[in-house]
């Protein structure tokens, strides 16, 4: 059977949602990535646990799975950035994420539930490149393992 060939925002999503899965032991219900120039947007869809949405059902629940949240994202978003370069053959610039609480959607902090974190690139990423029409190699970048288990 072929191998099926990713694009990069394909790639991207499945590490953003297995990352986000070793982070809190919660997949995901859906993964969304946008690529605009340098600013890639990861939208992470029914990101909370059932325990975070009924947390986040008051404002101070929400602040407490906000921050809960944002510092999970600070200690971890080191490893994501390494992998978005290894996909992307870019490297990062700048990072940060929200949640909305009341939907899990992550990592800006909305109440809806919905998180979503933007990563600043370097450079621009070409469109045929992004949606795999690009058929110049790039440059070889080792494979970036993800740890089974990330610390909070």
């Amino acid at each position: 059977m072929p191998e099926i060939k990713l694009t990069m925002a394909q790639q991207v999503a499945q590490a953003a949602g297995a990352f986000q899965e070793r982070r809190t032991g919660h997949t995901p219900r859906a993964v969304s990535v946008v690529l605009s120039e340098e600013t890639l947007v990861i939208t992470l869809h029914g990101a909370l646990t059932p325990a975070e949405q009924a947390l986040a059902t008051n404002a101070a629940g929400a602040a407490q799975v906000q921050e809960f949240h944002r510092q999970l994202f600070a200690s971890s978003a080191d490893l994501m950035c390494a992998e978005i370069r290894r996909i992307t053959g870019v490297r990062v610039r700048e990072a940060a994420a929200q949640i909305t609480a009341t939907t899990g959607t992550a990592v800006h902090a909305f109440t809806t539930g919905t998180m979503v974190q933007v990563f600043q690139l370097s450079q621009t990423v070409s469109a045929e490149a992004w949606n795999g029409t690009d058929s110049r190699p790039r440059p070889h970048r080792p494979t970036h393992r993800v740890p089974s288990r990330m610390k909070a």
